[in-house]
């Protein structure tokens, strides 16, 4: 990750609240400038939803959150920064003088990225100091969940300056797109407005109701593009001549006057239309609850791609484990007393893990106590290059005893105790408690086998993992068995328990 501590931005609309969320989730502390007094309000709702699709997005440990601090003046912002954000209203005279100032306040070593949705970096530059590290880092909403930026340089940019930038960005979580031309609007927006203007068009021309455009890209080719973009697509529509025979098919096509290029006039009735159409769409809905809807869905396509290890789910796999190294070399450095049970997990029941009582539902119970045992295995060395090395712990047993129920946004703490170890087998028993009161909820024992994953075959610890585990093991000697180790499920025998004994 980027050893950054600090960034500064200047302006929090949409997308400057939606940086703020991104840096202040992933441990970076923010400074933000923006005069419109209702900058804090925003910042803090776009932060509320950030942690919340985070809360799904990724099954590693969160990171300390970042500060956030509302600056009257850009110097105050920038001050100490080891990186700066601009996100003003998209107009070159207003970013060309806040950039300008924050240049003339900033260390020349310290990279400026402009927000720009379509505006040349070269014309961002003019009148700046040390204008080779000023360049355009373009987000998209939501800014703290969407991984693409598009980092464009201008024509006195330097290469290093897009090239910092970038490890910014991938950092947190993102996806840089590095380009080597400027050009109005850059990439992706060039693409969305002539999907857009083409769409106005269907709509002035009564075809279709902005409903129904839609409809036609949910359902089908917005499917298809967070997997493939468009050549690849093409291409596999060629079949296995590929792009050359989809080309002699369907290139005629763009003889067609299938699509307009220039977008029509946007006048007050075509502005009626589609804010009336919009009406319909959103059929009462607040908005707050279409952005939940919208990330919940972001969340749920990211982490499907995930297992794929494909597209933005190859991005989302490899800031996950970034996140999971960070946990790992924090448990690590942490002073602990091996002689009592390690307290390595901690948890609040999410809404959505309850059932209709309002109490956590079984299949998280299991949950819990298996990110404990992770836990566990990150704190004695089983980290990102252990697995990718070919080794790991596979659970082979577990038994659950539930105590009593964790209600919805309860904490919940997990301590650990390892019970027994050998070169390939683990013996652990948990215990879940209310992380205010200690109160127990509920047990669970595990028995673990170490294998190769290559060949899918029980096989010997690293030395220094199993080292580490006897040490455990040898301090927590001491504590006993605990009660409930042990227990088998049976049914008692003798007299029905419920049965008349008169």
């Amino acid at each position: 990750m980027s050893e950054i501590e600090r960034v500064a931005l200047i302006g929090a609309g949409v997308i400057g609240a939606g940086w703020a969320a991104r840096f202040a989730v992933n441990g970076i502390d923010v400074a933000a400038y923006d005069p419109d007094p209702r900058a804090a309000a925003r910042i803090a709702d776009a932060l509320e939803n950030a942690r919340r699709a985070y809360a799904k997005l990724t099954l590693a440990p969160p990171v300390p959150p970042g500060r956030i601090a509302i600056a009257g003046e850009i110097a105050e912002a920038v001050a100490g920064a080891d990186f700066v954000q601009e996100s003003a209203p998209e107009r070159v005279e207003i970013k060309r003088a806040l950039l300008a100032e924050a240049s003339r306040v900033t260390d020349p070593g310290i990279v400026i990225a402009s927000s720009t949705s379509g505006l040349l970096p070269s014309e961002l530059q003019a009148g700046c100091v040390a204008p080779d590290r000023i360049c355009v880092g373009h987000p998209f909403n939501p800014v703290y969940l969407l991984p693409l930026v598009e980092v464009v340089g201008g024509q006195a940019t330097a290469g290093n300056a897009k090239a910092r930038a970038a490890a910014v960005y991938r950092s947190v979580g993102m996806y840089p797109l590095v380009l080597d031309t400027e050009i109005d609007a850059f990439v992706a927006d060039r693409l969305l407005e002539a999907l857009w203007r083409e769409a106005l068009h269907l709509i002035d021309g009564g075809v279709a109701t902005a409903d129904q455009i839609d409809q036609a890209i949910v359902y089908g080719p917005g499917l298809r593009w967070s997997v493939m973009g468009t050549f690849l697509l093409y291409r596999l529509a060629g079949g296995e001549a590929g792009m050359r025979h989809f080309l002699e098919q369907f290139g005629g096509a763009l003889d067609l006057p299938w699509a307009h290029v220039e977008g029509p006039t946007l006048t007050d009735r075509l502005i009626e239309r589609i804010v009336a159409q919009s009406d319909a769409q959103a059929a009462g809905r607040a908005i707050r609850d279409l952005e939940r809807l919208r990330d919940d869905c972001l969340v749920s396509v990211m982490q499907g791609l995930r297992t794929q290890n494909h597209g933005a789910g190859a991005v989302l796999r490899d800031y996950e484990a970034q996140l999971f190294s960070r946990a790992h070399r924090a448990s690590r450095t942490s002073e602990r007393d091996l002689s009592r049970p390690l307290r390595l997990h901690t948890v609040r029941v999410a809404p959505e893990w309850v059932d209709f009582n309002n109490h956590m539902t079984e299949s998280r119970y299991l949950q819990v106590f298996g990110d404990a045992t992770d836990a566990l295995l990150r704190f004695v060395g089983v980290d990102s290059d252990y697995l990718a090395a070919g080794h790991s712990y596979y659970t082979v047993e577990t038994h659950i005893r539930h105590q009593r129920e964790a209600a919805g946004e309860e904490p919940l703490a997990v301590s650990t105790r390892v019970l027994g170890c050998d070169e390939k087998r683990l013996h652990l028993f948990h215990r879940m408690s209310h992380e205010e009161t200690d109160t127990e909820l509920a047990t669970a024992e595990h028995m673990l086998l170490h294998v190769d994953t290559r060949v899918a075959r029980a096989a010997p610890a690293a030395p220094e993992v199993l080292a580490r585990l006897r040490e455990i093991e040898d301090a927590q000697a001491g504590l006993g068995a605990p009660d409930a180790a042990g227990r088998a499920i049976a049914m008692p025998t003798g007299p029905d328990p419920g049965a008349d004994s008169r």
